[in-house]
Formats: C-alpha cells, structure tokens, sequence
C-alpha cells in the first residue's frame, strides 16, 4: 500500500521526479490526509511532452507481438496485485471494497482485450477494378498511430478509465501523458509503476499529476499534441474541443440515463438491478441509472419493492466488506445534489426514500411526481438519488428518455420483441440495453453517446480506431 507520509512523485521520460510543490490528498470518506502528490508546472508538463514526442517513435519500432506482450504483462501484474489496487480505489475516491474489486477485475481484462487487439490491427483490400478507371492497380490501407496522446481521466473508475486509454494507445503504438483527476492520482501512479515493471519504452508513458486549469490547458493547445481523449463534465469537455484547433478528439462526457420497465418476467429481479444501477457506487457512474419510467400497471408495485430495497442499503467505511455505497466524492457535490432535491420538494416532487445528507454522504434517494423540466430530470445528478415516474404507453416513455440533452445508454425491460425493435430504433442514445439496466457495460463492446453525451467511441477495438490515421497505399501495377 502507498503510505501517506510518501511524497508520491510525477513520472516523465521513464523516471521518477518530484514536483516542486504538493497538495494534500484526504480520503472522502475518513477525511485524513492518505498522501502528498506532486503538483506538475509548466515546465513539468514540457518535458513530459518532449519525453513522450521521443517515447511514440520507440513504440512505433516494436513489433505488435512486442507491444502485445508489454500489455499481457500489465494485465499479469494488476492480478497479482488486485487487493493492493482495489484498497487504494477504496482509501483515495471511496469506493467500496467489493466495487473496487470489480473494477480491478475489469481493468485485468481491459489490458487484456488490449493485448489481443494489438496482434489485429490491420486495413483492407479496395477493389480498384470496381471503377472504369481502376482496372491494374492494387490498393490497400494501413492503419498507422497519431503520435502522441494526451489522456485526461475522471475520478471515479480511475484504474478501468484509464485501461481504456492506455490499452489501446500502446497496442497501436502511441505515447500518452496522462492527467488522472487531482482526487485519484494514486491510482494512475500505481498503473505506471505496472508499465514500468512490464518493460514499457521510457517516455512512452508520462503521468503528470496536478491542477487541470495548469496541465490541462497546456496538453490541449500544444500541436505535438495529436490526439486528446478526455472523460468528463460537458463543461470542460466543450472547452477541450474549443482548444483543440484540429488535433484528434474523443469526449465521454455527461449522461441522466433512463430504464424503461414496460413488462417483465420477474418484476423482483428487475428491481434489484435498477437499484444496483441506481446507487452503486453512490450513483457516481456516467451510466447511473437515474431516471425510471414505469408501465402505470407496474408502477405502485415496483415502487414499493424498489424503496424496501434501497432503505436496506448498508452505508459505511469503503473499506468494511458489507459497505453497499459509502461518501461523495467531496461535500460540495452532496450539498449540491442536497440543493436540487429542496428545488424538486418546492416544485411538488415528493422524497419517497432517503433525502438526508451529512457531510459528504447522501442517503439513497428515490423521488416521484418530479417534473421532467427539474435539474433531477434534465441534468445529470452524479449521485445516489432517482426519479420514478409513471406512463400509460411505451412511446410515452420513449419521449420522455428522448427529451434530455444527453445520450449515453438506456435500458429497455420488455416482453415483447416487436417493442424492443421499435425501442432500439427510436430511443436517441449511444447503447440501447434490452432487458438491463443502461449501467450495463463490458469492456470490449462500443461505448460512447450521442447529443452532448460526447463524441467517439471506446471500447479498445474501437479506440484503436480513433487513435490511428487510416493510410492508403495504391500501386500501379
């Protein structure tokens, strides 16, 4: 485990460096200070540059075999020390313990995925013959890497979020500098230390830990800079791409994903992962289930099974094993969610379960009656708190899933075949879930949204392909 009293250091051009101030890291939930972590200037951030300018063009040398091999070994060392990471999720962004072992679990298999895709990654044969004048030439396209990447993570899947950023950047041969969120640097340093006991190239991978208005901005506006992959707020999502000129973007950004329960086999089942989609994790989840609608035949029962359900829901310590959800991220967040459900409660929604709040902690929350215009509804809470509402028909529900800003995923629970079609091919989303919940997502399929949910697509086989130029190569034969 990382110890506290450790000043955790910067990591630039295969070496470790500390920074010239540090800001105390406190634990979300014990509020201590767990370490003191490096804050990356100006200068910092150029050498990681420079470092990772020299660093792409030593990956690109490997063969894929090499690169392959290189990310094998990360996914070997994250198993052999799962326990070890999951402590630090629990210890610097309050995980619970069996939460952080599930993202563990998955960040293993990411880097997996990511060293197979490394030995696929190939173009295509074009048919020249096809066109009049196409007849004696041979074309083909190559898939060849940006350069360098500019990685921005969030903090609340800082292992797995990452995996997807990096496994697919050092499988096509890319170098990355990584900024981790200021509240879960421990993390990104952990997945260095892997990187470097697997051999990576020194300068391949630089993590610059620190303010995002300071090293942020900076990555952005350099032209070395090739590509930017940013998770987020659609804030500073929006900012990223206003700077970015015409460098490469992809953004995973905001999300108030909606579960259509229309007609169900098991209305028990149903429940029990609408409340997993709701509150795990305290809701701080880009695909947190948040807002329900329910077939009125349903509504009452499931109501009343979904509030028994939540007011089980054990909050504690992240690191005691029963723990179900534990604090916010910070008390700022709380108060602001805080802030909306006395907005909804003046507008005439009722707080059917939890509502409370102390310190950074909020309870799990159910509301109903809350109209589709309230920040519950059209915003994204990031938090335990969700909306249930009732509707006649199941175009109804559509619309009203349609009618947000946002466009990430949802889910559809559904008997019918014939609705599922009509579902999948009317609701405005990135992912359409049948018969699960939107929070539902596997590492190797397409993720990304539509509308200001962001733009591009992870998913390492999919990332691969925003983190390449597609090259053809046509020869006159």
């Amino acid at each position: 485990m990382l110890k506290h009293e450790v000043a955790q250091q910067l990591f630039i051009n295969g070496k470790w460096k500390a920074g010239s101030d540090f800001y105390d890291l406190t634990s979300p939930y014990s509020k201590r200070v767990i370490a003191k972590v490096s804050l990356a200037n100006e200068t910092d951030v150029e050498a990681a540059i420079k470092s990772a300018h020299k660093g792409a063009e030593q990956l690109r040398q490997l063969t894929s075999l090499e690169r392959s091999e290189i990310l094998e070994r990360v996914s070997a060392i994250f198993k052999e020390k799962a326990e070890q990471a999951a402590e630090i999720l629990a210890l610097e962004c309050a995980k619970p313990i069996k939460d952080a072992r599930a993202e563990i679990s998955r960040t293993i298999e990411t880097y997996k995925f990511a060293s197979e895709e490394a030995k696929r990654i190939h173009g295509e044969i074009i048919p020249m013959d096809a066109a009049k004048n196409g007849k004696g030439r041979l074309a083909f396209t190559v898939r060849e890497p940006l350069g360098t990447i500019a990685a921005i993570t969030p903090f609340n899947f800082p292992f797995n979020l990452v995996a997807h950023k990096l496994g697919p950047a050092f499988a096509v041969g890319n170098s990355v500098i990584l900024k981790p969120a200021t509240q879960t640097p421990l993390s990104a340093l952990f997945t260095a230390r892997a990187f470097e006991e697997a051999g990576l190239p020194a300068g391949a991978l630089n993590v610059v830990t620190g303010k995002g208005s300071v090293i942020g901005n900076q990555l952005v506006k350099d032209s070395r800079i090739k590509m930017i992959t940013f998770t987020g707020s659609l804030e500073v999502g929006l900012d990223i791409k206003r700077q970015s000129g015409l460098n490469k973007v992809t953004l995973e950004l905001g999300s108030n994903s909606a579960v259509i329960v229309d007609s169900v086999e098991n209305l028990g089942d149903v429940v029990e992962r609408c409340i997993q989609g709701a509150f795990s994790y305290a809701g701080q989840v880009c695909i947190s289930v948040q807002r329900i609608y329910v077939q009125k035949e349903l509504y009452h029962l499931f109501l009343e099974k979904f509030i028994e359900k939540a007011k089980r829901l054990i909050i504690a310590d992240p690191l005691l094993e029963s723990t179900d959800l534990s604090s916010m991220i910070n008390i700022s967040e709380a108060e602001r969610v805080e802030k909306w459900i006395h907005e909804a409660v003046e507008a005439g929604a009722k707080v059917v379960c939890g509502g409370q709040r102390e310190g950074a902690i909020l309870q799990p929350t159910v509301i109903t009656e809350a109209k589709q215009t309230l920040p519950l509804n059209c915003k994204e809470a990031f938090a335990p708190i969700v909306t249930i509402t009732p509707y006649e028909q199941l175009e109804e529900a559509i619309t009203l899933v349609n009618n947000s800003e946002y466009g990430l995923q949802a889910g559809v629970y559904t008997t019918s075949i014939r609705k599922a079609f009509y579902a999948t091919e009317n609701l405005q989303v990135g992912g359409v879930m049948i018969n699960d919940i939107p929070t539902y997502r596997v590492d190797q399929m397409p993720y990304g949204g539509v509308k200001n949910s962001g733009t591009g697509r992870e998913g390492i086989k999919y990332s691969i392909d925003e983190m390449t130029e597609l090259k053809l190569v046509n020869f006159k034969l």
